[in-house]
């Protein structure tokens, strides 16, 4: 079964860490659902971008602002995702964008040390009062590059970020003076399970080197006190109308309107460049 509801010690254990794993997040077959879509979803897979590291290895993005009614905004708005969400932010939250991130065997593309929050702040985001959740839809292990945590990272407050490759990531001093006072965490993870993080939480992944693939669904949310002063690439508040879990199970692995409204947003080219430029995917 789903874990529904986050347990008061998960809760103390994001603030305290600036990241909580939740185990199951997703049951068996909704997870079946989720990788059968992104295997199968075409469209999506031929218009990602491919998002290159500083050796010039690459990832494959796809990254859409608004949840549609297919099986990504169905987790997206799902209300074991919203209520989590609400409640480690203390506030009625937005959908601010989601991602799918495709590490292929082999040739995917290690992601620089960076706090989402070090771009989300240039979008107009006065707080840092944002988080990302990360659900596996592969084994996440440090052979294909698992996700890196600096645990307690989120207390340092936001650092300066530039770019590597055609990424940014943060200030490279600061993050091994960082690395040196704290836990590095490896977030080896099973299909389903979710790991939610706060904006500030400095994290990395190294290449994929290995013969699996590493695929993640990142739906990332802001606080409707946070809405942005000023317009950008990213939304403004927009009231998010929760989903009964059921709607997962219930839409399946059809793809719909996220995927047409993807296709969209990739017709403007402009606003392709600016995701590209503040790509905080992991």
């Amino acid at each position: 079964m789903p874990q529904r509801h986050l347990t008061d010690e998960q809760v103390a254990a994001f603030h305290r860490d600036g990241y909580v794993f939740v185990k199951n997040f997703l049951d068996a077959e909704e997870t079946q659902l989720l990788q059968t879509a992104c295997r199968s979803d075409a469209l999506l897979q031929q218009h990602a971008m491919d998002v290159r590291d500083a050796a010039g290895r690459k990832t494959n993005l796809s990254l859409w602002n608004h949840p549609g009614d297919d099986i990504y905004g169905a987790i997206a708005r799902s209300e074991r995702m919203v209520d989590a969400v609400e409640r480690l932010l203390e506030d009625e939250v937005y959908h601010y964008h989601s991602k799918l991130s495709a590490k292929e065997p082999r040739v995917g593309g290690a992601w620089e040390w960076h706090q989402d929050y070090g771009y989300w702040y240039n979008n107009g985001c006065l707080y840092p009062d944002m988080l990302s959740a990360f659900i596996a839809i592969d084994p996440c292990t440090r052979e294909n590059g698992c996700m890196q945590v600096l645990r307690g990272s989120h207390r340092i407050g936001r650092i300066n970020h530039g770019f590597a490759g055609e990424q940014s990531g943060a200030d490279m001093e600061q993050v091994e003076v960082a690395k040196q006072r704290l836990e590095l965490v490896y977030c080896e993870m099973e299909p389903g399970t979710a790991l939610f993080f706060h904006s500030l939480t400095l994290h990395a992944s190294e290449a994929n080197l290995s013969d699996k693939p590493r695929w993640g669904l990142i739906c990332c949310y802001n606080s409707k006190h946070n809405d942005p002063y000023k317009e950008s690439h990213q939304p403004r508040y927009t009231p998010l109308t929760k989903l009964p879990d059921s709607a997962i199970k219930a839409i399946g692995a059809k793809p719909t309107a996220a995927t047409q409204q993807f296709l969209r947003q990739e017709d403007d080219r402009t606003t392709r460049q600016l995701d590209v430029e503040t790509v905080e995917v992991k």
